[in-house]
């Protein structure tokens, strides 16, 4: 894979996460629960994290990390989607649209650990990987159970 690819993978990846940073951070936002306001700020913060880790993989492979592509352009268009209705819901509806924020992100991820990155990359990767599928399956256990004792 050459440098190019490998840039603008990572660069769909810095997006994909500066989304759910500010996804995350608008939920936080607006649940009522002091639990869910924590762990959303704990999942934006780790996205920050994810972008801070990126970025120098970026620039060492000859690349600009404020470049996004079309990839992040649809998974920013999701997070946006979720952010537009996530003011003055109840707590359930939010877990649904952090979900699904969190399905693109997991597509996002599942997407570049099959482009063939380089050894030192692929960790980074698939270490990220790992936390943002734990997230997802962690949000969607908060909203069935939010289904459970709701009776929806």
């Amino acid at each position: 894979m050459d440098n190019k690819k490998i840039v603008s993978t990572l660069n769909d990846l810095i997006e994909t996460c500066r989304d759910g940073l500010n996804g995350f951070k608008e939920a936080a936002e607006n649940v009522k629960s002091l639990d869910l306001k924590s762990l959303f700020n704990k999942m934006s913060d780790q996205r920050a994290k994810f972008v801070q880790e990126l970025q120098p993989e970026v620039r060492r492979l000859g690349g600009e990390a404020e470049k996004t592509g079309s990839t992040a352009g649809a998974i920013h268009r999701v997070w946006m989607d979720i952010k537009g209705t996530l003011t003055g819901k109840d707590d359930h509806t939010i877990l649904v649209e952090c979900e699904r924020g969190e399905d693109s992100a997991v597509s996002a991820y599942k997407d570049a650990l099959k482009q063939g990155l380089p050894t030192a990359v692929l960790t980074i990767v698939e270490l990220q990987y790992q936390t943002i599928q734990k997230d997802h399956d962690r949000v969607k256990q908060l909203r069935d159970a939010k289904v459970a004792t709701s009776g929806r």
